[in-house]
């Protein structure tokens, strides 16, 4: 399966600033990002679920305070971090598109052959 790597693993601290990058998605590119919660490392397409703005304060910033929930900056919707699930704001019950990623040698790696969407 063709993986692109997205950074080192270390790179990622527990609730800290994400990752960005970009990828194609339904023949345009677009931005995403990745990030490390409870353990685990979690992408997802850098697009409200209720309008599509973007959703990082500053680039990568996508916690809020708590470091609990991502939050979008435009609207304040917040969603869980492990799911991309909006908990509350504009849009509860609906989600994050999510990309699907692995860590493996120290490399948090972007699994390009699922993200085509074509």
């Amino acid at each position: 399966m063709p993986e692109r790597v997205l950074c080192q693993s270390q790179d990622l601290l527990e609730r800290g600033m994400a990752r960005c990058f970009t990828l194609q998605w339904d023949g345009r590119e677009r931005n995403a990002f990745v990030l490390r919660y409870d353990g685990g490392v979690y992408a997802y397409l850098n697009e409200c679920a209720h309008i599509p703005v973007e959703l990082d304060f500053n680039p990568g910033d996508f916690f809020d305070y708590s470091r609990r929930w991502l939050v979008c900056s435009t609207h304040g919707a917040y969603y869980a971090p492990d799911t991309g699930l909006c908990l509350g704001g504009p849009c509860p019950g609906r989600k994050l598109v999510s990309l699907p990623v692995r860590e493996y040698a120290n490399q948090v790696c972007l699994i390009e052959e699922k993200t085509q969407n074509e």
